[in-house]
């Protein structure tokens, strides 16, 4: 269920970088929330963002096999302790309610950052290249503060962290993706390079790379990451790049020597050129040193065609 945009949530968490609560025009940081676990029942509770946790859940996840006893008392008494913060004089009507044996928030009264960013990942996957990049971008920038930075040693937040890392690998190659749709190679460069330093060994990413290095015509660029691809799949995984990005590699081949061959035209006409305006006699033979004076004379004929056409 999304947000009822006629409602303004009365509560907004921000659970990336340190944590902060604003609730009608005050603000609590982690310090204000009476305690860790009060904190960390109420951003479980965000991790599940309108679905309810069982009272049996969140003893799992808060104390693990070091349940004390009553804890379920116990835990009622945190949960009453975040009402207070959170609701002041709200026990029934706040965003905070208790359902189904456990407790659940009120999408209409409470929003997060990470929810926002959740929000931004789904209109992005609906939406056509040129309206999902923002999104893409505005996601990613939103999450590279760390999630739930001010919790270091709960498990769950670690695992928290992971779950999201993996999102915005997939996020930061999809960008790269959008950007080479849109004729943006710089960008889709540096998104690749991105999801590169999370997984080296992730093909879709190199590929990305690739793409972007041939998008912006640095074939050579191309080369060396495919080749350093190619090295790195070999001593980790003991295998080879997969049929796209072995095509992607063939064409660059081609597209390098196409440019190769130009300039080596382009520099027999230039030299031919010099020689004519000079009166040197042209060799005989039409080739030496290297240099095919025939084709140069070729491409100067029809050089300076074209330029009369022109003129």
């Amino acid at each position: 269920m999304e947000l009822d945009p006629e409602v303004t949530p009365t509560v907004y968490v921000q659970l990336f970088g340190s944590f902060n609560l604003h609730r009608d025009g005050v603000i609590l940081t982690a310090a204000d929330m009476g305690g860790c676990k009060p904190r960390h029942i109420l951003e479980i509770l965000l991790m599940n963002f309108g679905t309810g946790v069982s009272k049996d859940r969140l003893i799992e996840i808060l104390w693990g096999s070091r349940a004390p006893t009553g804890a379920v008392a116990t835990l009622e008494s945190y949960v009453c302790s975040l009402r207070r913060l959170i609701q002041p004089g709200r026990t029934r009507t706040g965003p905070l309610r208790t359902a189904n044996g456990g407790y659940v928030l009120d999408r209409c009264l409470v929003n997060s950052d990470l929810e926002k960013f959740h929000q931004l990942v789904r209109e992005a996957s609906a939406s056509p290249p040129m309206t999902a990049y923002p999104l893409l971008r505005s996601a990613l920038d939103m999450s590279a503060a760390p999630l739930l930075g001010d919790e270091v040693v709960p498990e769950w937040a670690n695992e928290a962290r992971l779950r999201l890392a993996e999102q915005r690998l997939e996020l930061q190659i999809r960008a790269a993706e959008t950007a080479s749709v849109l004729n943006l190679p710089a960008e889709a460069i540096t998104w690749a390079q991105a999801a590169l330093s999370a997984d080296g060994l992730n093909e879709r990413a190199w590929t990305a790379l690739v793409a972007g290095y041939e998008l912006a015509g640095l074939y050579a660029e191309g080369l060396t990451a495919y080749d350093k691809c190619r090295r790195t799949f070999h001593r980790e995984l003991a295998c080879s790049p997969g049929a796209a990005l072995q095509a992607l590699y063939g064409r660059l081949l081609r597209r390098t020597g196409e440019v190769e061959g130009d300039l080596s035209e382009a520099l027999e006409a230039l030299i031919y050129l010099g020689q004519r305006l000079r009166g040197t006699a042209i060799p005989t033979g039409r080739t030496t040193g290297g240099l095919n004076f025939g084709r140069a004379e070729k491409v100067l004929d029809s050089f300076l065609r074209r330029a009369q056409q022109a003129g």
